[in-house]
């Protein structure tokens, strides 16, 4: 998984019939070769996030905002 400042991470519901969770990417760190980012939530929260399996990214491109 490749994302960029301002790309949206999408992690996939746990259960069926719930919402995925979603972020814009502020800030995208390395360490160790280790690949992380730093994100806002759609509620609001700002994390360091590890991306897994159950994630993917929205690449919006330059003129596209998050819907929200």
């Amino acid at each position: 998984m490749k994302a960029n400042v301002g790309d949206e991470i999408v992690v996939d519901a746990p259960h069926t019939g719930e919402s995925p969770r979603k972020g814009e990417v502020l800030e995208v760190l390395e360490s160790g070769g280790v690949v992380h980012y730093r994100v806002r939530w759609d509620d609001g929260h700002t994390t360091i996030f590890y991306p897994s399996s159950d994630a993917h990214v929205v690449h919006l491109g330059p003129g596209r905002s998050r819907a929200g």
